[in-house]
């Protein structure tokens, strides 16, 4: 089997790049896990106390937007099955396999378990009528004019309630989310069905993305950077992403990546990082390509969902981490490229955006009836149900212990939690957190790299059985 897989890499207890001085310990972590369960609990609790007050909170079981109702269809066993196999096997085939073949069983291991956790719910109910309810994408998909007249009155039928108005996920996302759907409908087929495993698909390959961005700068220090990397600074990186990927793969978060649109800007947004940070470390024509296409992937996510503008960050940690901004400027014209292309097809970004604004805070709408005063905190433990407790406990070990974090993994963390208090102090992201912030999540997870070997299949193995409670014990919306 080791011939198969490889020659055996050590496992060292402490994450690659971290110093070699007594890290924090196993009760710290287990506390601040405790903490985030009780900030969940906390925000039940006070929402169901509001409700009953006849505060509008607008969802069916506070801190999320699901309904409380026990089930599990036959086909749910294979998450079972899946988590079982990640938990016990993950870490060591991780650690193991060689570099390339771990990408592909990733990606593999992550369509299994986020299909497997939707089929919890039935193929029918969980992937293909997903995406065919009255607010969705699809409902703009059946009535579409064509590319030119699309862009030009888009920014325009945002506002409103005429029967021209756009349903409100297409409103309240730039063009391409509602054009990402017309051109699988177009290719595949019209429904529910090919959409549903098109998303699918494509917000599971998130983890591979992060892997591949943290094997390129995951053994990178503080200082200057030498190009190319030496053998040992790839090797440090890709130990550090084999101590990620399990977790990766068992992200809670993935209830709600199969299936939401969001879960596939996640991906794509994702992507873009892992093309920027290939393209940053490398000289020359390649690295330069690289940046471009990361560039381009950057404005499609612009154009997916306004929210990314948050996530700024995440490029602009990759050109600190490897001292060079040339591949953040050759990124910039590809973005420039997509917005202009838009524009000159007819939508402005900051035109929707403005009007985006106007909408969410129309009479009648959620975004003004939901209270900012219990949101702005419940939005935490909606996001934190969605990371679950291993993340938790890495993220107090970023926090907490930063000098003793990768610089990868302190950078890159840091840039997601950063666009998540953005966000949050916004007041445009009252609820429904934890898929309007997947392209944030799927970044924190990466915290998990820093738990201890010796306790990570007791992490995973929280991770498994917090996803296949929720999507058990209650019907998410998505």
């Amino acid at each position: 089997m080791s011939t198969l897989l490889g020659p055996p890499r050590p496992q060292d207890d402490e994450a690659p790049g971290t110093s070699a001085r007594p890290g924090p310990r196993l009760r710290g972590d287990l506390l601040a896990a405790l903490l985030g369960c009780a900030l969940v609990a906390a925000a039940a609790l006070y929402g169901w106390n509001r409700i009953e007050a006849g505060v509008p909170i607008l969802v069916g079981w506070p801190p999320v937007l699901a309904e409380w109702m026990p089930h599990f269809r036959r086909g749910g066993v294979a998450a079972v099955v899946v988590a079982v196999l990640v938990v016990t096997a993950g870490p060591a085939v991780a650690a193991r396999l060689r570099w390339g073949a771990l990408l592909a069983v990733t990606f593999v291991a992550s369509v299994a378990w986020t299909f497997s956790l939707a089929l919890i719910d039935g193929y029918q109910a969980g992937i293909v009528d997903r995406l065919t309810t009255p607010t969705e994408y699809l409902v703009e998909v059946d009535r579409y004019p064509g590319l030119v007249p699309f862009l030009t009155t888009f920014a325009d039928r945002i506002v409103g309630m005429t029967p021209d108005t756009l349903v409100t996920h297409s409103s309240g996302h730039p063009p391409l989310a509602t054009l990402v759907y017309v051109w699988i409908a177009d290719v595949l087929g019209p429904g529910g069905e090919y959409a549903g495993l098109v998303t699918l698909v494509v917000g599971a390959s998130a983890s591979t993305a992060v892997a591949v961005t943290v094997g390129a700068l995951g053994g990178l220090r503080w200082g200057r950077v030498e190009l190319p990397l030496s053998p040992s600074t790839v090797e440090a990186g890709r130990a550090l992403a084999r101590r990620y990927v399990p977790f990766g793969v068992l992200f809670p978060g993935a209830v709600w990546v199969g299936v939401s649109a969001d879960g596939m800007f996640a991906a794509v947004f994702a992507w873009a990082v892992a093309l920027l940070a290939l393209g940053a470390v490398r000289r020359g024509v390649l690295g330069s390509v690289l940046s471009l296409l990361a560039g381009v992937g950057l404005g499609a996510g612009l154009f997916l969902s306004y929210g990314l503008a948050a996530a700024g960050l995440l490029p602009v940690a990759v050109a600190v981490l490897v001292r060079r901004w040339w591949p953040l400027a050759v990124a910039a014209v590809g973005v420039l490229a997509v917005v202009g292309l838009f524009h000159l097809g007819g939508f402005f970004w900051f035109d929707g955006y403005t009007q985006v604004k106007l909408r969410y805070y129309q009479p009648g709408e959620y975004g003004l009836l939901r209270p900012y005063s219990y949101w702005v905190w419940a939005n935490l433990a909606a996001v934190a149900l969605a990371l679950g407790p291993a993340t938790v406990a890495g993220l107090r070990r970023v926090a907490w212990w930063p000098r003793r974090a990768p610089v990868a993994v302190l950078a890159l963390v840091a840039a997601a939690v950063i666009a998540v208090a953005v966000a949050d102090l916004s007041g445009l992201s009252k609820s429904e957190v934890e898929r309007i912030w997947l392209p944030f999540a799927t970044w924190m997870v990466l915290a998990c790299a820093l738990l201890p070997v010796r306790s990570a299949r007791w992490w995973l193995g929280a991770q498994a059985v917090l996803a296949l409670l929720v999507n058990s014990l209650l019907f998410t919306v998505w």
